[in-house]
Parts: structure tokens; sequence; C-alpha cells
């Protein structure tokens, strides 16, 4: 007998409340609060530095069921879980880490999967610092938070190995009640799930011809495997849901035509695919690039194994990267590991203010990437053959704040200066993806090309149409995106329910 079979799925649901309290409490008394207040955090196994600069494999290993089950141990089961209330998605993560710490990540990983879809990939790229991990008791301890994300990953992970896998029930689909998901991202992957489960028809469209949005276009190879965003995406079709791909709503289909073949409410999940740019000379030579294009021809269309994929990257010696987010992070170390010689990030800002993560930022240190704070390109320099040649550079200093909150950069006279490179990235940002959402008579938008929507339900100016994710919010994180997914699916589901 598997150990999935040694349970029946949905157990934890069906135990009485005492029941659940006595497991809990016996959970408890196995170490005292001082001895879980000595337990250090435990790190994360990874890829020694020498190796992974030379491979697009993952650089994160992974916890063993030993390790994650001595990190479980740190959590102290709060009565009132600050963890619980800083998880867009509302994860039970206190039961969840119980069931690890207990040896059961099977019921871990069903916990989970309550309420998100998507535990392999959260574990990977959400940040948690400054989410979950940022709301637990033991900080205020004076102690280092539980590694939750190491955790969800953990479980989800564990059991991907098995041949066996945990499953979701899902209700009676109900006729006619047919839902329609433009874009298979983060936020439109959410919505499907969630709105299977609820026993709704759902069908994804996707323009491109692979399903995952920005998981599979914009996150690289080691910091998310293929492998991972697969598997994830075929557990959300096991619940019934239909991804087409190719098809561009809009063209393929407008939306009056797929409410003629009975769709009755429609989620825009369709992303931010709009890269901006800085409006600096030279921005249009050889060799410059929106982070958007350059890490679609890597992680999409597989650039990194050419020529057995005919979609190559210029080789480049040189590489400047603008910008001080993820994206950024992601694409300098992309260039390191397709071989550049000096992988410079310039970031208008200091360290303090950048927003890619603490984890991202570090890595890329390890791995040699230059750092050049309160710097901004003022022109791109090209050959006689368009090509890129250099960057002028001028000085920052910071200044009062501006309307985010940071510091505002503020130029410095005389300080500019010339570097060479021959490869630049921008990655300062994007648009929602106007491809769609501008062609939709009535669609009420804000002043960035963004949908707007009433936040407490994601419904649009439309009726039956909601939206969420990077084409709401322009570009958020994972996790914030795939909590619009389920907030949007609940609303949908109360509006057919109306009709």
């Amino acid at each position: 007998m598997s150990k999935l079979e040694s349970f029946e799925p949905g157990l934890a649901k069906k135990l009485s409340e005492e029941r659940e309290k006595d497991w809990r409490k016996a959970l408890r008394r196995e170490l005292t609060v001082q001895q879980r207040l000595a337990i250090p955090r435990h790190r994360m196994p990874e890829q020694p530095v020498s190796q992974r600069i030379k491979n697009f494999q993952e650089v994160n290993l992974g916890y063993t069921l030993e390790l994650a089950r001595a990190e479980a141990q740190r959590c102290l089961d709060c009565g009132q879980p600050g963890c619980v209330a800083g998880c867009p998605v509302a994860i039970d993560i206190p039961t969840f880490i119980k069931h690890i710490e207990a040896g059961e990540p099977e019921r871990a990983l069903e916990k989970i999967r309550e309420t998100n879809g998507l535990p392999a990939i959260c574990g990977r790229v959400c940040p948690q610092e400054v989410q979950c991990e940022k709301n637990c008791n033991l900080i205020k301890a004076g102690k280092e938070p539980v590694a939750i994300g190491h955790l969800e990953r953990f479980a989800a992970d564990f059991i991907g190995q098995l041949s066996e896998k945990v499953t979701v029930s899902t209700k009676e689909c109900s006729a006619g009640k047919k839902v329609a998901v433009v874009g298979s991202g983060p936020a439109g992957l959410t919505a499907a799930a969630d709105l299977a489960r609820l026993g709704y028809s759902v069908t994804v469209y996707e323009a491109l011809h692979l399903p995952g949005g920005v998981l599979a276009y914009g996150i690289p190879e080691f910091r998310l495997p293929r492998a991972i965003l697969n598997s994830e995406i075929s557990f959300i079709k096991s619940l019934g849901v239909e991804i087409r791909t190719n098809f561009i709503v809009g063209r393929t289909a407008t939306l009056e035509d797929l409410k003629e073949d009975g769709f009755r409410a429609f989620f825009l999940g369709t992303g931010a695919g709009l890269p901006a740019f800085m409006g600096v000379p030279g921005e249009n030579l050889l060799g410059v690039f929106s982070a958007n294009e350059y890490l679609t021809r890597v992680n999409l269309m597989k650039s990194f194994k050419f020529p057995e994929y005919d979609t190559p990257v210029p080789a480049a010696r040189k590489v400047a990267v603008i910008g001080g987010g993820n994206v950024a992070m992601d694409a300098v170390r992309t260039a390191l590991r397709l071989g550049a010689k000096e992988a410079v990030i310039y970031y208008r800002r200091s360290r303090a203010e950048m927003p890619a993560r603490a984890e991202e930022v570090k890595h890329a240190e390890e791995e040699g990437v230059i750092f050049n704070y309160l710097t901004v390109p003022v022109r791109f320099l090209g050959d006689s053959q368009g090509r890129l040649r250099g960057l002028l550079l001028q000085r920052l200093t910071l200044g009062p704040p501006d309307s985010s909150g940071r510091p505002r950069p503020v130029p410095v006279p005389g300080s500019e200066y010339e570097v060479e490179a021959d490869l630049a990235v921008v990655a300062i940002g994007q648009s929602p993806n106007p491809l769609l959402i501008r062609q939709i008579a009535g669609l009420k938008l804000g002043r960035w090309g963004n949908v707007e929507v009433d936040w407490e339900s994601m419904g649009t100016s439309l009726s039956g149409i909601f939206a969420g994710g990077d084409a709401v919010r322009g570009g958020a994180t994972v996790i914030l995106a795939m909590g619009d997914g389920r907030k949007s699916a609940r609303s949908i589901d109360n509006f057919l329910r109306k009709c």
C-alpha cells in the first residue's frame, strides 16, 4: 500500500474539531516552545556558484524530508497566526506545516491546494519575506521566520515525485455554465482552477503556443524549471480545465463570438506584455532589448539551447541591465549563463530601495554580477553600423520622496561618464497588454492602460467581465495575481448564481 492509499483524501476536513485540536496539541507537546525557539532556520541547499553560472539548472535544490520536518518543528502553531493574514490566497499555513512536522507531506499538500493550485511555483518565486514570513510570530521573539516558502515547495515536490498525486474534489458541472478565461498566467490559471472546483466548465485561451503566461516566458529555468510549471498546469487540467493555445481573443475570436458559443462570464488575465522604455537617445540601436523580448527568447523560445533551438540571442561580452526588480535580476543572471564576461546592473536608487527579492540579489552577487547604484543611462551609444557600443551614464543622488514613497533620484550635474557594452536590457517595468482590452467597447481603463476594477469583486465596468493580475495591476507578484484570480472566481460564481 502506498502512502497515498494509507489515508482517505480530505480526511483532515472530516475530523471533528476536537480531534483536530487533540492532534495539534499532541504535536505541540513533542517540543516545548523554548526548544522550538532554539532551532535555527534551515538553509536551502544550493548548486555551487562555480557550477550554476555555467548551466540553466535550478539554483535551489530543495529540502529533504529530514530538513523539512526539522524546519517545520520551528512553527509555534500560534493562536493568532500572522502568516495566514500575510498570504494573498489565505493558505492555512500552520496546519500544512504541522502535517510536514508529522511526516505527512501528502496531507500538507492537500491542505495547501484547498486555496492554492500552484504550490510548487509559489514556493519558488513568491516573495514570502514580505508576505507570510514577514508576519511570522517568531520575529517578535527575535528569531528568523519559519521558511514557509521552502516548506510549501517541499510538499509539492515530494508528492510530485510519487506515482500517485493528491487529488482535489470538484462539484458536478452545472449545465450551460461556461466561463472563458483569457490568459494562462498565474491569475488566469488560479481563476480557472477555482471555477472548475466550483463545477463550472472552464476554457482558458492563451495567445502563445505554450500555456503559463509570464511563468513560461518571463522566469528563467534556473528559478522555475519548465518541468515544474508543466506539472502544475497538468494538475489544473486534471480538474477539467481546457486550455487552448495559439488562440488570440480579439483576433481568432471576439468576446461576442465566445458569448454566442455559450460563455456566460469572462475573466481577463492578459498580463503586462507591453514593455516600458526610457525614452533616451539610442534605444533603437541593435543590441538594446526590452527585458520582455530578451527573456522570452531565452525562456520560451529556448535560445539557451542553440543550435538545438534556432532562436538565438546575440552573443555578448559586456552586458548592461537597467533596473532593480526581479526581472532585471533574471536578465542579468541569464546573460552570465549565456557567456557574458561582464554583467552589470544599473539602478537609479540605492540598494535599500531595490524591489528585487533579497535572495535574487544575493544569488546575483554570488555569481559575479556588478551593481552600480544611483546611476542611470542618458544615452545609448552606437557605432557606424548602428550597433550598441556603450552607454553614457549619469550619477544620481537621492532627494525627497516621490509618489511611490521612495527617495526621488536627482541628477548630479557634470557627473556623466561612458562605459562599454555590446548588449543592453531595459528592465524598468511594463504595462498591460493592450491587444484585447483596448478593443472591448465600454471597458473602462486607467491612465496607464490597466483595466479598472471594483477591488472588492474584481468586476470591470462591463457586466459579467472580471479581471485581475498584471492586466489590472500593471506589474505585480505571482501570488498577488493568484489572489486576484481567487477573488474573481468567487465573484463569477456569485454572478452566475444570480443569472
